[in-house]
Order: structure tokens, then C-alpha cells, then sequence
């Protein structure tokens, strides 16, 4: 099993040790010790949950600065749907495209176009095997991430089409080198992104072996950068963007199950809400629907911790935005539908097995039955761990001992003053 960067840490300066994230987390990948926080790189999705509930700031994400543009002869912006949810009284998002020129990129190619192509392949791809039925949305890295790590069982209803991203970094860089004829790795193709999640996706690429995305920046960066050159881009905007509807559509909650002009879907934001469905979904209970859109963000990718505007008045604005545009701008013509798919299918990754084989698993989650029993069952995070259980199982692991329970400890301490007591009347006597 090979390594998985993550782009959510923590500042150690920062934190207070506070239970704030520890009780949000999740997948339970954080721990307090030693009066601060730890992230358990092996059981974190970067789903961002827990920088947004630190009040502190303690909690982070990785990625690049605006300057990556000058690592390369030749830049590509690829604009999430997200970016155009941020700004006031937006009525053509050629203004943004235009300013995103204007700022330096020499071009730009909306991650919306590519999503509108995955839409049309989805639509095919569904229809074509029901044997998978519901398929799942893998446009989401934490959502996949989340699947591979605790639901094995649903791998196989993972949609193998690639993620508009992805689909769109290779698109972006195909144009760049026939209009420019520079070798592709002068061209920088540099993602704006909404959320840490696909800074993970492409330091871990999935069902690719390497991502066609140079590089990532955040949403909240650009928009500090970029109003003034709209304000220059109003009166003359260049005709750049080729996205509808469908395509604009992808960045709320909803918006990549209404590209597959079906009912037969499901649609969920929020990764509580997420888990959920999972858990329902292993639980067969829908058997009948033919498609399954998860969102681990709230709202969707509007909601991503890389943007600015509230992720309710972003959706607002996006659904304003969409009104008078066509229902797609862009087709498969130009795409091999080959170049669509996976190369290769993701796996089950078995961070939360205790032991090595079964036979000492078994025997490891006899102990944590038995340990489990013993705390009270508050689940009060005073030891450091989320649960009852995950103290059980850090103990299981090493990483903790019985009295970092507090009730546990004063149990001991109790017996121990009684035993003194008891100790010193014998004496007497």
C-alpha cells in the first residue's frame, strides 16, 4: 500500500489542544496528546471538517502560491465551476475568464467544459451497465478516499470515468502544445480549486497513474487578485468560455445528477450526510436507483474551505448565473471516448484493520470488546481519543493506556486511597 500525501495539517503553534476537531473528525484520524492535537495521516480523507470547526486556525491546507505561473514558459488557469459562485452580480463568466488573462495565464479551459463530457459519457456509461447500478460519483476525491478506506464493499459501483479535473488538464494541455508547440512540460496547468480535497487528488491521483494537473491553487488566493482585472475585463470581455448549464452546474449539490437528465438518482452533501448514504448503500437499500452523486463538502464544492462566499449564497448565485445559458456548451466530438475512463481501478485500503492477518485481528478486537466494556460509553473525548472504542483500539495499537480514561484513573486512584485506608486501620489495630 503506498503512501498518501495529504494536503490538511496541523500548526502546532497554534493549537490549544482543544476537542473541537477531535469530535468532528470523520473518520476519527485525529487524536489530543500531550495538549495538542495529531492527525492520523492513514485514516484522514481530507474532507477539511476539521479546519473549519478550529477556532484556533490550527488546522491548515497545502498549496500554490499564484507565482507558480512563472515556473513555466506557458499557463493554462483551469477555473472550478466554484470561482464564478464567488463574486456579486455576476451575468457572464467570460468577465472572469477574461481577468483570469488578464492576471497573468496565457490561457484558461473551464473545468466545467470537461465535466460537461463526463456527463455525457455518464449518461452512456449508466445506461450500459445496470449490473453496477447505483453507479457512484468519483468526482469527489474525499468521497473515493472515504469508500476505499471503509467501505470496500461498494468499490465496485464506482464510476471508472475520470474526474472533469483531470479530464480537463489533459484537454488544456493538449490545446496549449498544438497552439504553441512547446514541449508539454513547459506548459503549466494549474487548477483552481475550491477545496483541499483535490490538492490530494493530484499529489494521489486516482484511477490515473499520474495527474495531468501541475499544480493547485486556492480559490480564496485568486479572489484577491482578480477584482480588479474584472473590473478592466466588464467593458470588453473576451468569448473564452464554451460551458452551459450542465457544466456550471457541477459545482452545487445536485448539479452533476441533473447532467444525467434522469430521476433515478440520489444526491447528498455534507460527509455526516455522506457516510450515511454509504452505510444505507452497503445496506442495499438503493437497489433501484441507477446513480448516486456524494458531495463531502456542504452544498457541494461551493461549500469547499478554499472559497470566500458562503457556500448558501454561492449556490444562490450559481443557480442565478445558469438561468440564460445553454444546457451545455461542449460534446465529445473531439475526445476519444477512450481517453475517458480509468486506466487502472482503485483499491481497498485497509488502514483500520489492527492486525496482519485474521487470526490476530479476531484476538485484537476481542480486546477492544473487552476494554470497550470497561469505559463508561461517554464518549467525552477527555482522553483524547473520539470514542470509547477508538481508546480501546489506541490501546490495542499502543498508542494509549487504560488510565487515559478519567474514570478509569479514578477508579484507580479511589481503590488505591481505600487500600491505604485500609492499610493504615490494620496498623492501628
Amino acid at each position: 500500500m503506498e503512501a498518501y500525501t495529504h494536503s490538511v495539517y496541523l500548526d502546532n503553534d497554534l493549537c490549544t489542544g482543544c476537542t473541537n476537531c477531535l469530535k468532528q473528525c470523520p473518520t476519527g484520524a485525529i487524536r489530543v496528546r500531550d495538549g495538542k492535537a495529531h492527525i492520523n495521516g492513514k485514516f484522514c480523507i481530507d474532507c477539511g471538517k476539521c479546519i473549519k470547526v478550529c477556532t484556533h486556525h490550527a488546522k491548515l491546507s497545502t498549496f500554490d502560491s499564484l507565482n507558480i505561473i512563472n515556473d513555466y514558459e506557458y499557463t493554462v488557469a483551469l477555473p472550478a465551476p466554484a470561482l464564478f459562485g464567488q463574486f456579486n452580480n455576476l451575468e457572464d463568466v467570460n468577465i472572469v475568464l477574461t481577468a483570469l488573462i488578464l492576471m497573468g495565464f496565457d490561457a484558461v479551459y473551464e473545468v466545467g467544459s470537461a465535466a460537461e463530457l463526463v456527463s455525457e459519457q455518464t449518461r452512456s456509461y449508466v445506461k450500459a451497465h445496470p449490473e453496477q447500478w447505483p453507479l457512484i460519483s468519483t468526482a469527489c476525491p474525499t468521497v473515493v478516499r472515504l469508500i476505499r478506506v471503509l467501505f470496500p464493499n461498494l468499490i465496485e459501483h464506482l464510476l471508472p470515468i475520470k474526474a472533469p479535473i483531470e479530464l480537463a488538464a489533459e484537454i488544456a494541455r493538449r490545446k496549449a502544445v498544438e497552439k504553441t508547440g512547446l514541449p508539454p512540460e513547459k506548459i503549466g496547468i494549474i487548477f483552481i480549486s475550491p477545496c483541499p480535497s483535490k490538492v490530494s487528488y493530484v499529489r494521489n491521483p486516482l484511477g490515473v497513474d499520474q495527474s495531468a494537473v501541475d499544480g493547485v491553487v486556492a480559490i480564496r488566493d485568486v479572489y484577491k487578485q482578480i477584482l480588479p482585472y474584472m473590473k478592466q475585463a466588464e467593458n470588453d470581455p473576451m468569448e473564452l468560455s464554451d460551458t452551459g448549464k450542465i457544466g456550471i452546474g457541477w459545482s452545487i449539490s445536485g448539479g452533476e445528477s441533473g447532467g444525467l437528465l434522469s430521476d433515478s438518482y440520489l444526491a447528498a452533501d455534507g460527509i455526516t450526510n455522506v457516510q450515511k448514504v454509504l452505510e444505507d448503500l452497503e445496506d442495499q437499500k438503493f437497489e433501484t436507483l441507477e446513480f448516486i452523486e456524494l458531495n463531502a463538502c456542504t452544498g457541494g464544492c461551493v461549500g469547499g474551505v478554499l472559497n470566500v462566499e458562503n457556500p448558501y449564497v454561492a449556490k444562490t448565485k450559481i443557480k442565478r448565473l445558469r438561468k440564460y445559458m445553454t444546457v451545455a456548451g461542449n460534446h465529445l466530438e473531439d475526445v476519444p471516448v477512450e481517453n475517458l475512463f480509468w486506466t487502472h481501478e482503485v483499491e481497498y485500503e485497509p488502514v483500520f484493520r489492527l492486525g496482519t492477518n485474521m487470526l490476530e485481528s479476531f484476538a485484537m478486537l476481542n480486546t477492544v470488546e473487552r476494554l470497550t466494556a470497561k469505559f463508561p460509553g461517554l464518549d467525552c473525548g477527555a482522553c483524547g481519543s473520539p470514542s470509547c472504542k477508538a481508546l480501546a483500539e489506541d490501546i490495542v495499537r499502543g498508542d494509549a493506556e487504560e488510565t487515559d480514561c478519567i474514570y478509569i484513573m479514578k477508579q484507580q486512584l479511589n481503590q488505591m486511597y481505600h487500600d491505604m485506608e485500609a492499610n493504615i486501620k490494620s496498623k492501628k489495630s
